[in-house]
C-alpha cells in the first residue's frame, strides 16, 4: 500500500499528530486571517512554482535553501527550471511588481498561507512540506512599518490563546554595514577554515555571516570560543537610528520584546529589522515565527526599488504550542439532524428532505441502510441532536420517526411538520 512521503502528512480532523488536525489547521488560519485583515491586508494567493531564478535571486545563493540544495526543482517542457516555494515572500514581491501595485495606496499589506517545500532533514517541528501564515506590507520604508508588524504577528499568537511568548529583535544593518561586518567576520574565521563544515567554508567566503546561524555543532564550538563582535556593533548611523526608532515604537505599542544582538536570518534579502517570536515551553525548536524588512529585494528580482517588511508565522508550530499549552480549539459543529434510511429506497426520500432542510439545519445522511440500533450508534458517534429513520413503515404512512438523543424522546412527523420544527431558532 502506498504511502505519503516522509516529512508530509495529510491533514483531516482525526489525524494521530496534532499539528495536522484540520480543525487546528483551520483554528490557526482563521485567526491569523481575521487579526491581518483588521489591519487591512488583503489577501493574496501566488502559484506553488516559480521560475527557479525567482527564489535563487530573492533568498541569496548563501542561504541554507541554495547552500543545502533544499529546493524541489522541475524542468518543464521549454526547459525552464522551475522550483516549488521554498519560501512567499520573494513570489509575492514579484506579483507587486508584475500586477502594477506601485500604484496603489501605499503601503500595500498583503497576507496568504499556504504549503512551503524544503528538502530539510526531517525533525519535530520541520517538514519536507510545512505550511505558513505569511504578512508583507510593501512600499514604504517606516520603521513604524516594523513595529506595526510585530504587533500584528504578537496579536495573532494572543488572539489564538499563547501566553508563553518572547520577541527576539536585532538588525542586520544596511549593505554597506554588512560589508564591514563580513571582513572582520571573515578576518575572525579564517585561522580555522580547515575545522569549519562544508557548509560555512562556502559562506566563508560569500556571506560569513550566514556562518553565525550554522546548526554544525562545531561550527557552534568555534563561535563559542571565538565569542565574534555582534551585528549591532557595525551599525551605521541610519541603521542605528531606524532599529532604535522600532524599539521606540514597539515600547509605546506596551508590546514586550528583548535585544538580540547577533540576529541572523536565515535569507539573504533581509536587511535593518529582524525578529523572532519564540516559545518558551517547546525547547530547542521554539521559533514559532520571525521576520524582518528588506528593501532590496525587489531590484533583486529586476523590480524597481520596493521597500517592504513582513512575517512568517509556521502553522505546525504553531499547533505544537498550542498543545503545550493546552489551548482549547474550538469544536466542529455537530449535525442537528441525522437521516438514516432503513432500506435502500429510503435513500432518494433521505436526500431530498436532506436538501429541504439545509438551508435551515446542518443535516447529515448516513446512506449504508442499517438497523435502527446500528444507525442510532452512528447518530451518537456524530453528537447529532435529533435522528430520524426513514424505512418502510415510515414510507407506508408518509411520515419520519424521530427521536430526540439527549432525552430519548420519540415521535412521528410527517414532512411539513417537521420542516415547521426546525423554523426560526433551532430548536432545543
Amino acid at each position: 500500500m502506498l504511502k505519503a512521503v516522509p516529512g508530509t502528512s495529510d491533514i483531516f480532523p482525526q489525524a494521530k499528530d496534532y499539528p495536522f488536525r484540520e480543525p487546528v489547521f483551520r483554528y490557526i488560519t482563521t485567526t491569523a486571517e481575521e487579526v491581518l485583515r483588521g489591519a487591512g491586508a488583503q489577501m493574496v494567493h501566488t502559484p506553488i512554482f516559480e521560475y527557479l531564478e525567482v527564489f535563487q535571486k530573492g533568498v541569496g545563493l548563501t542561504s541554507d535553501i541554495v547552500v543545502k540544495k533544499e529546493m524541489y526543482v522541475l524542468e518543464d517542457r521549454g526547459g525552464r527550471l522551475l522550483a516549488l516555494r521554498p519560501e512567499p515572500t520573494a513570489a509575492i514581491v514579484r506579483a507587486y511588481n508584475e500586477h502594477g501595485m506601485k500604484v496603489w495606496p501605499q503601503p500595500v499589506r498583503l497576507f496568504t498561507w499556504g504549503p512551503i517545500f524544503r528538502g530539510e532533514r526531517q525533525q519535530k517541528g520541520r517538514y519536507k512540506q510545512f505550511h505558513q501564515v505569511d504578512y508583507e506590507a510593501l512600499g514604504l520604508s517606516d520603521p513604524l512599518l516594523d513595529a506595526e508588524a510585530i504587533a500584528l504577528m504578537v496579536r495573532i499568537y494572543k488572539t489564538l490563546g499563547l501566553k508563553n511568548l518572547e520577541v527576539k529583535l536585532g538588525s542586520v544593518g544596511d549593505p554597506e554595514d554588512r560589508l564591514r561586518y563580513n571582513q572582520y567576520l571573515r578576518t575572525l574565521f579564517e585561522p580555522y577554515a580547515q575545522a569549519l563544515s562544508e557548509d560555512s567554508r562556502v559562506r566563508l567566503e560569500a556571506n560569513p555571516m550566514r556562518i553565525l546561524d550554522s546548526k554544525s555543532e562545531r561550527d557552534q564550538q568555534i563561535i563559542a570560543e571565538l565569542q565574534p563582535k555582534p551585528m549591532l556593533e557595525f551599525l551605521g548611523p541610519e541603521a542605528r537610528a531606524f532599529h532604535e526608532q522600532v524599539c521606540r515604537y514597539l515600547a509605546e505599542l506596551g508590546v514586550p520584546f528583548s535585544i538580540d544582538p547577533s540576529m541572523v536570518r536565515g535569507l539573504d534579502y533581509y536587511v535593518r529589522t529582524a525578529w523572532e517570536v519564540h516559545h518558551t515551553s517547546i525547547g530547542a525548536k521554539s521559533a514559532l515565527g520571525g521576520g524582518g524588512r528588506y528593501d532590496g529585494l525587489s531590484e533583486m528580482l529586476g523590480g524597481p526599488p520596493v521597500p517592504g517588511v513582513g512575517f512568517g508565522i509556521g502553522i505546525e508550530r504553531v499547533a505544537i504550542a498550542l498543545q503545550e499549552e493546552g489551548v482549547p480549539i474550538p469544536a466542529d459543529p455537530s449535525p442537528t439532524l441525522y437521516l438514516a434510511p432503513l432500506d435502500e429506497a429510503a435513500k432518494i426520500e433521505a436526500l431530498v428532505l436532506a436538501e429541504q432542510l439545509r438551508p435551515k439545519i446542518y443535516v447529515e445522511i448516513g446512506y449504508a441502510p442499517k438497523s435502527p440500533r446500528k444507525a442510532l450508534e452512528d447518530a451518537l458517534k456524530k453528537g447529532a441532536r435529533y435522528v430520524g429513520f426513514l424505512g418502510e413503515s415510515e414510507r407506508a404512512r408518509g411520515v419520519i420517526t424521530l427521536k430526540h438523543l439527549e432525552s430519548g424522546e420519540q415521535t412521528t412527523l410527517e414532512p411539513l411538520q417537521l420542516h415547521s420544527l426546525f423554523e426560526g431558532p433551532e430548536p432545543k
